[in-house]
């Protein structure tokens, strides 16, 4: 089964701990390029990157992409494509699936599982995939985003913390979340029009505004692994090293 979806990659210049890294270079392209290009590639009936800064506009348009510019005051991706869900006045039930910006080599096969989960779960404002944590050091890992679910597959919550504790000791079954959502475009407006909760604020976890607002987040394991994100130096070297060995034909 096929899913009609837009997929939006929200992209901004400002980066803690990497200045621009959507612009960064990985084999002769801006690293913005290599998302589009994946995102192309899952079947989307439009791929758009929205963006707060003309220098990422720029570097789009140079490619032939789709680019919207945004509101600067923006405090999540999720704001950032709400507002284009506002503007192009998107119906309630289109599927968008927000695509993040410094994932160059993020799976398209996950883009359009992401978009399929949320058709055929017709109550669900949001769908989202996961995958299996590989150790006990990933798992107390605050970086890691740990999810629990119903036995439905439907998300009870997201933590920083480990969890489920396991209190006689071991390892439990524990699935880490993916930063990749399909959204139905009034849930992501209502999402959006909502202030952060506390919850949210805690965490640092967006998509826990989602459930305080009781909207409801299917859930499924990835048919691929997770690609590596680029939030670091040090990752982007270890993507560019990844892509080197990459044949030709598929850079």
């Amino acid at each position: 089964m096929t899913a009609r979806f837009i997929a939006v990659i929200p992209a901004r210049y400002a980066s803690t701990r990497l200045p621009g890294k959507v612009l960064k270079d990985i084999a002769g392209k801006p690293m913005i390029e290599w998302v589009y290009r994946q995102a192309a590639k899952s079947g989307a009936e439009k791929v758009i990157v929205a963006t707060d800064d003309e220098r990422i506009a720029a570097a789009c348009r140079a490619f032939g992409a789709s680019v919207e510019l945004t509101s600067p005051d923006h405090a999540s991706g999720t704001d950032r494509i709400a507002e284009l869900a506002r503007r192009f006045e998107w119906p309630d039930g289109q599927i968008v699936v927000n695509v993040q910006g410094d994932e160059p080599l993020i799976s398209p096969v996950c883009i359009a599982q992401t978009a399929r989960l949320l058709d055929s779960h017709p109550t669900a404002a949001i769908a989202t995939l996961v995958t299996p944590l590989e150790s006990e050091t990933e798992f107390n890992d605050p970086n890691f985003a740990k999810v629990v679910t119903d036995k439905d597959g439907w998300a009870l919550y997201f933590s920083r913390a480990p969890i489920p504790w396991p209190r006689d000791g071991g390892m439990p079954a524990v699935m880490r979340h993916i930063g990749l959502y399909a959204y139905r475009a009034g849930g992501l407006r209502a999402l959006s029009a909502s202030p952060p909760c506390a919850l949210e604020q805690v965490e640092k976890l967006e998509q826990l505004r989602a459930l305080w607002l009781g909207l409801r987040i299917a859930v499924e394991t990835a048919a691929e692994p997770p690609s590596p994100a680029v939030d670091t130096p040090e990752e982007l070297e270890k993507v560019r090293r990844l892509v080197e060995r990459m044949p030709r034909s598929v850079q």
